[in-house]
Formats: structure tokens, C-alpha cells, sequence
């Protein structure tokens, strides 16, 4: 789960890691108050869950109270599209007014989780900014790593060790090493999935600041945290996954494709999403079912399909191990007699009770285009979806 960045500061500040003033508006005129309060010199910064705001034009700096207000009117109730949207951009209905700040460097600082070596790495670089990601593929060596024992803890000589290596003076290297304490302890507390600043700049006394934060969560463990899911904007996120969602289908990511795809697995999933491209199609959607054996959460995977005025085929691959094939049968069926489904809908099963499911399809006479193996569904579904 996101948050906006001026949520992900909140946070930072509750931990210790210092953030510039600042507070956030919905309006212009609000936009020039808080400017008026912080001096008038300021940043006006679009609050989306997308990065590259700068290159985009969602950040914009304003030297007076009345910049500040015209800056915030261009920016607000448009929709931003940066390298990390869609095509339709996302909404922008806060900015975040902050006190400008003299700069002398702009460094990096992040911890993700790391698969291979399962635990936590923290992350820096004295080379921060916006081209971060070309730095991290052009020059890795510039991108510093020191890997966390959960047992153990962020220790202090990892700190002094990231600190030498951002090349910061000996003033610096006790704060430097007491934020990236701070920032572990904040990614730890509240199960974390991505912590990052970028920049962290020192200013022109010397000081570490967070000019910019964002802060992800593990959706597993968002049980534990009800104060942090309330803080999640639903008008930033595809409406299709947010109804997904809704109705209990969690593995959904809406795609650019027609061709709706119902699967059990994330691996055969994707294989699935990679044969229909092979085959000259372009998938809606991806979408694990599942191993939970529930008609109900197939019938809510076709709603998700019928809203979505994109799809023009639909393929079922299900390969049964503990899904069994004949609950995705009755789902199919009961899908059929709760909507109108009137595109192609190819069907590929296979594995635990194949034969009742296939049975069950048979007696229910819908009109279903049957597939013998996992390519020819593909090739089926594109051909499908093309209207041949």
C-alpha cells in the first residue's frame, strides 16, 4: 500500500528524521496562506502516488504568496502523467506547500526488502536527485549496501560505514548514522515493504534533511496497522483494482490489453499473460484466483471483467492442484446466469476434478470456446478477441 508524501513525512517526523515546514492544501488560496506562513518563498508539490513529478511539471517553486497560489491553480484538479503513470495520468487534488531550502548536495537513502538474501538492505548513494534510476543502472558501484539482520538489528558501525561512503564530514557521520537508525526502526514498526528518501540533502548550515520521502506497506500486514490503511487515497489507484479489491479478488493489476485473463497461480499467470503476447494478443489484466476454493470469487472476477469496457475475450486457464476445476466450473456457471457476458470466453482446464468441471460446462450449455492446452487457449483467446 502507498501513501501520499506528506503523509510518508508525518511518519518520518514521529521517528526523529528531521522533514522541512511545510503543510499541505486542496485549494489556492490555501496554497497562499500556508506560503504566507513559511515566508513566501516555497515548493508547490503535487501529492500523487507516482514519482518523476519534477521532470512532469508536478513541482513548482513560487517566491511569493501570490506565486505560491497561482503555482498551486495550475497543478491542482489536473491529472499528472509521469513515466510511472498511465497514459490518463493520475489525479491531483492536494499539493504540498513547503518552505524552500538552500541546498549544498543531494544525496540518497532507502531500505526494501531484499528476496535473495531475505532481510532488509538499506540503500544510499552521495548521488541523489531525480536520475537516481540511471545512476543505479549506469554506475551500480555509486549504490551503497549495507544488509540488516532482523535478529540484530541496523547496527551503528553499518551507519558509520554508509556515511563514509556519501562522503560526508566527520560532523555529519553521528546525525547521519542516527537517521538511518531512525529510518530502520520506522520501516520495522510498521512492516514496511519500501522506505526512501530522495533526496536527503544537506542544507547550506550543514543539517541532513528529508526533501522528499515515500513510504510503502506490506498489504499482508496492514491487519496490524488500521491507522495506516485509512491514510491510503483510493482516488489514486486504477478504479478496475480498486473493485477488485472490493469484491474480494486481490491479485488483480489492470493492464493496457483485451483480453480478460482468469487464472490460479501468480507463475502461471504470468506465463499466461506472456503466451497471449507471443500470440499476438495484449492481456487486460493480471489475476491470480487463488487456491481458495470459492464460487463466489470467480463470479466476482467476471464482474471485474464486464466492467472493464477494454476486454473483448476472456480465457480461463486453470490448472487444478489444490483449486479444484469443478468449483471454477460452478463459478462460470453461476457468473453466466447473474450477467449479461456477451464476449468470447475460452476455457483451458486441467488437474483436480477436470472431469466433473468439464461436465458441469457440458450440462450447462453455454456457448464457450474449448481449449486442449495452455497455448492453444491463447492462441484461441487472441484470434477471439480479434472478432475471427
Amino acid at each position: 500500500m502507498k501513501i501520499h508524501e506528506y503523509q510518508a513525512k508525518a511518519l518520518l517526523a514521529e521517528y526523529g528524521i528531521p522533514i522541512p515546514e511545510g503543510a499541505v492544501a486542496d485549494s489556492p488560496a490555501e496554497a497562499k496562506s500556508i506560503a504566507s506562513k513559511l515566508g513566501g518563498k516555497v515548493a508547490i508539490k503535487a501529492q500523487v502516488y507516482a514519482g518523476g513529478r519534477g521532470k512532469a511539471g508536478g513541482i513548482k517553486a513560487a517566491n511569493s504568496p501570490e506565486e505560491a497560489e497561482k503555482a498551486a491553480g495550475q497543478i491542482l484538479g489536473t491529472r499528472l502523467v509521469t513515466h510511472q503513470t498511465t497514459a490518463e495520468g493520475v489525479p491531483v487534488s492536494k499539493v504540498l506547500v513547503e518552505k524552500a531550502m538552500e541546498i549544498k548536495r543531494e544525496l540518497y537513502l532507502s531500505i526494501i526488502v531484499d528476496g535473495a538474501n531475505r532481510m532488509p538492505v538499506m540503500m544510499a548513494s552521495e548521488a541523489g536527485g531525480m536520475d537516481i534510476e540511471e545512476i543505479a543502472q549506469k554506475t551500480p558501484e555509486r549504490i551503497l549496501k549495507a544488509f540488516i539482520d532482523p535478529a540484530a538489528g541496523f547496527q551503528p558501525f553499518q551507519g558509520r560505514k554508509l556515511a563514509y561512503g556519501m562522503n560526508l564530514s566527520q560532523e555529519q557521520m553521528r546525525p547521519a548514522s542516527s537517521l538511518m537508525s531512525n529510518l530502520y526502526k520506522l520501516f520495522k514498526a510498521k512492516d514496511c515493504s519500501l522506505v526512501e528518501i530522495n533526496p536527503l540533502v544537506i542544507t547550506a548550515d550543514g543539517n541532513l534533511l528529508a526533501l522528499d520521502a515515500k513510504v510503502n506497506f506490506e498489504d499482508n500486514a496492514l491487519f496490524r496497522h488500521t491507522d495506516i490503511e485509512q491514510l491510503h487515497d483510493l482516488k489514486q489507484e486504477d478504479p478496475l483494482e480498486v473493485q477488485a479489491n472490493q469484491l474480494g479478488v486481490k491479485n488483480y493489476i489492470k493492464m493496457d490489453g483485451n483480453i480478460g485473463c482468469l487464472v490460479n497461480g501468480a507463475g502461471l499467470a504470468m506465463a499466461v499473460m506472456d503466451l497471449i503476447t507471443h500470440a499476438g494478443g495484449r492481456p487486460a489484466n493480471f489475476l491470480d484466483i487463488g487456491t481458495v476454493n470459492n464460487v463466489d470469487r470467480v463470479v466476482s472476477a467476471f464482474k471485474v471483467f464486464t466492467t472493464d469496457p477494454n476486454v473483448k475475450a476472456i480465457m480461463v486457464n486453470i490448472f487444478g492442484g489444490m483449486t479444484r476445476v469443478d468449483i471454477i466450473a460452478q463459478g462460470i456457471v453461476e457468473a453466466h446466469k447473474h450477467m449479461d457476458i456477451d464476449m468470447p470466453l475460452v476455457v483451458r482446464l486441467a488437474g483436480t476434478n477436470v472431469t466433473e468441471g468439464k461436465r458441469i460446462l457440458a450440462e450447462s450449455r453455454l456457448k464457450l470456446i474449448e481449449a486442449s492446452d495452455f497455448y492453444d487457449a491463447a492462441k484461441k483467446a487472441v484470434a477471439a478477441a480479434k472478432g475471427s
